[in-house]
């Protein structure tokens, strides 16, 4: 696949299995259209059976100010219903290994949806978040209200998407947004020690893992509960749970092929 509006490695920083995500449209600050969510979307489906973990991130400035106003003033509601990118979505949220957001400078909107969508979000310190769409008469449309409602509750979602205002890094992390607030130059340096973390562990733990945390988002504590003890007992049906106990026990670093 050729592509136009990111740019990708694989085995990122000679580490097997981490794949990094690179959006750039810088002309539009990565303005997060139909083809560069289609791009991520294959990119990653392409190289699914080599992947153990997926860095996404932007450049210095913007990570991606949102969807592509250009694109969405010449659609209607039918170019809506046709258009492939409710299917993308889907797809990203099911694919089964830790999907990573590196924020630095806006993420708006689209953008901001994205990194709502992946599995975990650092932020740099000059980062900022937030989901203007009420400015240009229309709403979220990619899990921004939902969301968003999960993490701020009732209150915060309605003001900040009816107000369209925007939140800083800090206010994201104490939010439950981001899970770290960093030093914007550190950017590279703090995701790839996160991704060779992730990649170092089973990636038939971190799945799983993947899943019930998802699992307790989406449903009530005791359906969470009973989803938990289930993924428990797979653990141990997988080669990865006996090498990681046996290396535990022999004091040796252990050696994860994902079965």
């Amino acid at each position: 696949m050729s592509l136009k509006n990111i740019l990708t490695t694989n085995n990122w920083n000679d580490i097997p299995g981490l794949f990094l995500i690179e959006l750039n449209r810088p002309k539009v600050m990565n303005a997060l259209n139909t083809e560069t969510l289609a791009e991520i979307i294959q990119s990653i489906d392409e190289n699914k059976n080599a992947i153990k973990c997926v860095l996404i991130k932007g450049n210095k400035k913007t990570f991606s100010a949102g969807a592509d106003i250009k694109q969405l003033a010449q659609s209607n509601s039918i170019d809506h219903l046709n258009d492939e990118r409710e299917l993308l979505w889907k797809k990203f949220r099911l694919f089964p290994f830790p999907i990573i957001a590196g924020v630095s400078g806006y993420c708006l909107g689209g953008g901001h949806e994205l990194a709502m969508a992946c599995d975990m979000t650092i932020a740099c310190e000059n980062a900022v978040f937030g989901q203007p769409e009420v400015k240009l008469g229309i709403m979220p449309g990619a899990g921004g209200t939902q969301r968003l409602t999960k993490a701020l509750g009732k209150s915060k979602a309605m003001y900040y998407t009816l107000t369209g205002k925007n939140f800083n890094a800090r206010e994201a992390y104490e939010f439950g947004l981001v899970a770290q607030v960093i030093p914007t130059q550190t950017l590279d340096q703090e995701l790839y020690q996160l991704g060779k973390t992730i990649c170092s562990h089973s990636p038939t733990a971190n799945r799983l893992i993947k899943e019930s945390v998802n699992k307790s988002f989406e449903s009530s504590l005791g359906d969470g509960l009973d989803f938990e003890r289930r993924q428990f007992y797979l653990t141990f049906a997988s080669q990865d749970a006996k090498e990681g106990m046996n290396a535990f026990i022999e004091k040796r670093k252990p050696e994860y092929k994902g079965n």
